[in-house]
């Protein structure tokens, strides 16, 4: 009895069932197909506007990269010519800037009252300046520095005057002199460093001269029978000088040249008939 009602039942649900379901398929704007005894009418969807761009695809296909003309290439620019190399310059000294400083190597002007290549007199001898730089640099002048006033010199100063006691084949002037100013052998006057105290102690540089009073006469004492002439002779004596355009050492020794005695020169014996 139990299982004749269950199976009525299930036969109710099923007839229900098949009354209020309904399936519905539209495609596009075909009519709709309708399965079931009980449908809702439903509205059908807004066709697509005509002229659109968009059109639907079932499927996507590969579209392949489409093939652009191969550019042409550019021509090969021309190379430059190559610059010629310029010739070097030659050589321009850098400008001197400010006046030209005087020249250490000018006469001075205690030249022009003698006519010898020294100066015993000068009124224009740095005598301060000299000292100054003496004594900034005392110890390198000191080694350069060379005296020779203690040698006796009585004799060949005070020539004897008589025969008898001593005499000489040609006049000369002989003397011990501390110059001032002299030529050296570059032919360049130079300041000699003289009379300059430096640490309680004077400097002085003196030498011996000695000066033809005729030179290339006959040598008055020599017989006529033979050729003779008074010949000057030179020695070359070296000096300490000052120069006040050396900012660093303004001291050195430079060479001169002065007489230093009076010769006489005999050529040959003849005989006079």
């Amino acid at each position: 009895m139990a299982i004749r009602f269950l199976v009525w039942l299930g036969v109710v649900v099923v007839v229900l069932g098949e009354q209020t379901s309904h399936v519905r398929i539209s495609y596009g704007s075909t009519p709709t197909v309708q399965q079931g005894s009980s449908t809702t009418p439903h509205s059908p969807p807004p066709p697509h506007p005509q002229g659109s761009s968009y059109s639907q695809q079932s499927s996507y296909s590969y579209t392949p990269r489409p093939n652009y003309p191969q550019q042409s290439s550019y021509p090969q620019q021309s190379s430059y010519p190559q610059q010629s190399s310029y010739p070097p310059e030659s050589y321009r000294p850098s400008p001197s800037y400010g006046p030209p400083q005087p020249s250490y190597s000018a006469e001075p002007a205690c030249a022009a009252e003698t006519t010898k290549p020294w100066c015993l007199k000068d009124d224009e001898y740095p005598t301060y300046e000299i000292q100054h730089e003496a004594e900034q640099h005392a110890d390198n002048l000191l080694t350069l520095y060379a005296d020779v006033a203690d040698l006796n010199t009585a004799l060949s100063v005070y020539r004897p005057k008589t025969l008898d006691e001593e005499t000489y084949l040609c006049p000369s002037d002989t003397a011990y002199v501390r110059p001032l100013r002299a030529v050296n052998t570059e032919g360049k006057w130079r300041i000699i460093v003289n009379g300059i105290k430096i640490h309680y102690q004077i400097l002085t540089q003196t030498t011996r001269i000695e000066e033809c009073l005729n030179p290339g006469y006959t040598c008055p004492l020599v017989p006529e029978c033979y050729k003779s002439k008074c010949l000057q002779k030179s020695i070359y004596h070296h000096f300490l000088v000052y120069d006040p355009y050396d900012q660093y050492f303004p001291f050195a020794i430079e060479t001169f040249k002065l007489p230093a005695s009076c010769a006489c020169l005999l050529g040959a014996y003849t005989i006079d008939h």
